[in-house]
């Protein structure tokens, strides 16, 4: 089962060729357009090798009954234009500038935060000093931020110790909201630790 998480939006380096394009007998590739046009259209793929499609039709039954016929032909119409990879590469550059913006402004204004998770993907995370991320989720939101904390991800059997975070989507602001969404994180994010004045 591969499924190239992120991949259509991956910035720092050439995407990685599927797996399923050596051994389509042996691998199922999956794939979804819910970061690439909306989770609204709810549209995804899979690539499946043909001796499983019956097994998977089966399974799949009469569920996802919501997937619109309009929906998949328009899509359908989209790639075979190419305009669904021109559409690709447009939003490419968009979310890289607004990554770029992001990492810039921290380390303008919080250079203290350590950002990760940037190399790809819509979202990226803003590692805290210990024992604020609470803190800096009751300042996002009286600053109007809708931000979740790394430990809400965190699963409860971890072993591992829990890190203070932020996982930032920035995707999402409309473009005339972005400066002030901006300030509004800055303003909601702890100050260095005291050791680190």
């Amino acid at each position: 089962m591969e499924d190239d998480y992120d991949g259509e939006f991956r910035y720092d380096r050439q995407p990685v060729g599927a797996v399923q394009g050596l051994d389509p007998d042996q691998v199922v590739y999956i794939g979804s357009t819910s970061k690439s046009l909306s989770p609204a259209l709810r549209l995804g793929w899979m690539a499946l090798p043909g001796r499983l499609v019956d097994d998977v039709l089966a399974a799949k039954g009469s569920r996802e009954m919501w997937s619109g016929v309009v929906d998949q032909l328009t899509l359908a119409d989209f790639i075979a234009r190419g305009a669904y990879d021109q559409h690709l590469r447009r939003m490419r550059q968009h979310y890289r500038r607004r990554r770029d913006l992001l990492v810039g402004t921290l380390a303008e204004r919080a250079p203290h935060i350590r950002v990760s998770g940037i190399a790809a993907g819509l979202h990226a995370v803003l590692e805290l000093p210990e024992n604020t991320e609470e803190a800096a989720l009751r300042a996002a939101r009286r600053q109007g931020l809708a931000l979740d904390g790394l430990r809400s991800y965190r699963h409860p059997d971890s072993t591992m110790p829990p890190r203070d975070g932020l996982v930032i989507g920035y995707g999402t602001p409309p473009e005339h909201a972005f400066a002030a969404a901006m300030d509004a994180l800055c303003l909601a994010l702890p100050g260095p630790p005291r050791d680190a004045r």
